[in-house]
């Protein structure tokens, strides 16, 4: 994508940025997100391979006792790769 991009319901131009091989426009108002084919596949491609490394990460249940307190909350994890892109 060399050419600037204008978003097509506000009129903005969009900003570009590198997102894992490929670019992705994104309307700074919020509007939606564009991209070309290949790079939607490619993004396909890391969202499968992070779904495929994701359960590698995962501890095993703690075993739940009465003097447990609950964890502190943090940032809610990521349900999909695509999703920790626009956070």
């Amino acid at each position: 994508m060399d050419d600037a991009l204008t978003c097509p319901r506000c009129g903005t131009e969009m900003v570009s940025r590198t997102v894992a091989d490929g670019q992705v426009s994104q309307c700074p108002d919020g509007h939606g997100v564009f991209l070309s084919r290949a790079d939607l596949g490619s993004l396909i491609e890391s969202e499968t391979d992070w779904h495929r490394n994701a359960s590698q990460h995962t501890a095993p249940l703690p075993r739940i006792t009465a003097d447990m307190t609950a964890p502190p909350s943090g940032r809610a994890r990521a349900r999909a790769w695509v999703e920790t892109l626009f956070t």
